[in-house]
């Protein structure tokens, strides 16, 4: 099951394979939140996101375009799984969850890495920008399901 993390629950933090030297304080809070997916209480995987008004190239841009009002994009950066198969799952689960607001992209902020490009392609994503020390990788946030009106 998908849960944001709390303050408190931020340790997990120094696990991050990818953005170690982004503070774990500055990953929750207005834009940001870490998502977990835990099976028996235990963390699987976590997803940090930070939510911006258009798609960043760097880390320094994604911190610039989460500090603006309406944020129309999820940026996932990074994903890392504990359990094998697990990072595909939070994935998939974040995207469900967005379908359900006014956020109109799902996109990531990924190393350089044959690694990350495979996982990300694996996983449905397409290879929508390259730069010096990022990629970007582009997911479908599935509408979310309505009847006679109403979502589901």
């Amino acid at each position: 099951m998908i849960q944001r993390l709390n303050k408190s629950e931020l340790e997990l933090m120094k696990d991050d394979p990818v953005r170690p030297h982004i503070p774990a304080n500055q990953r929750i809070g207005t834009n940001r939140e870490v998502l977990s997916y835990k099976v028996d209480g235990e963390p699987s995987a976590i997803v940090c996101v930070a939510y911006c008004k258009g798609i960043p190239p760097t880390e320094e841009e994604m911190v610039a375009l989460s500090q603006t009002a309406n944020p129309d994009t999820a940026v996932f950066y990074p994903v890392w799984s504990y359990k094998r198969g697990y990072g595909r799952t939070i994935i998939n689960s974040a995207l469900k969850e967005l379908s359900n607001t006014s956020i109109e992209r799902a996109v990531t902020l990924s190393p350089l890495t044959t690694m990350a490009e495979r996982f990300h392609i694996r996983n449905g994503a397409k290879l929508i920008g390259k730069y010096d020390s990022c990629q970007n990788f582009e997911y479908e946030i599935e509408p979310a399901l309505e009847i006679e009106g109403h979502p589901v």
